[in-house]
């Protein structure tokens, strides 16, 4: 692989950037030791912006660093998992509560519209799986709490750490779709505590099918 381009952003959040995609594609598997001699050669880069890399994933929890070990790729344990997703459905709930209370008509229909996209995307893994991500994504941008929001897309980043997603689960895409229409209809009522009390059953039923 030929060295790579310093611009627009720093040397090493490019790397991270590419680190953290290999993981999510799982050519760097959970438990993995991170050979960072090899990844620097590879690159064409030194060792110093691969270490700045691997400390910017370790911060969002997708690489451990071991003493005297080096970087390995997170494993995520199942009570790892559940914490996770106990910490999602309460900042996502709260969310849905605050997107009930005071979203404008605009930004209700912008929901509304990608919901649409995820019914036609039913049984298309790929498609859902973005569209899904985009429609959470677009309802913590419409509460608008940007510390919420970045404890949100680190949470999200060990998730997919995870082995099983819960969404490949027979069944489980037509039982998230219906509760996305729960969740919108409440949205749609204005009716925060439906709102955020059926976000939270979304993200409990999503960690029973992740299990």
């Amino acid at each position: 692989m030929s060295a790579l381009s310093l611009a627009p952003r720093a040397l090493y959040e490019e790397v991270a950037e590419l680190l953290r995609q290999r993981i999510f594609k799982r050519e760097l598997e959970p438990g993995s030791w991170i050979d960072e001699m090899r990844l620097a050669e590879a690159y064409g880069i030194s060792r110093t912006p691969l270490r700045e890399a691997l400390k910017v994933l370790a911060a969002e929890g997708l690489v451990t660093m071991k003493v005297r070990r080096g970087a390995y790729v997170t494993e995520v344990s199942d009570g790892d998992l559940a914490d996770v997703y106990h910490l999602l459905s309460l900042l996502e709930s709260d969310a849905a509560g605050e997107v009930a209370k005071r979203a404008t008509d605009a930004q209700l229909h912008e929901l509304q519209a990608l919901h649409a996209e995820l019914e036609a995307a039913a049984g298309q893994r790929e498609a859902f799986f973005r569209i899904n991500e985009a429609f959470h994504t677009r309802l913590l941008d419409i509460a608008n709490n940007r510390w919420r929001n970045q404890m949100v897309a680190d949470l999200r980043k060990v998730m997919k750490l995870a082995r099983h997603n819960s969404l490949l689960k027979q069944g489980r895409m037509d039982e998230s779709l219906a509760e996305h229409r729960a969740v919108l209809e409440a949205l749609l009522k204005r009716d925060a505590t439906q709102a955020t009390r059926r976000m939270q059953d979304h993200f409990k039923n999503g960690l029973e099918a992740a299990a």
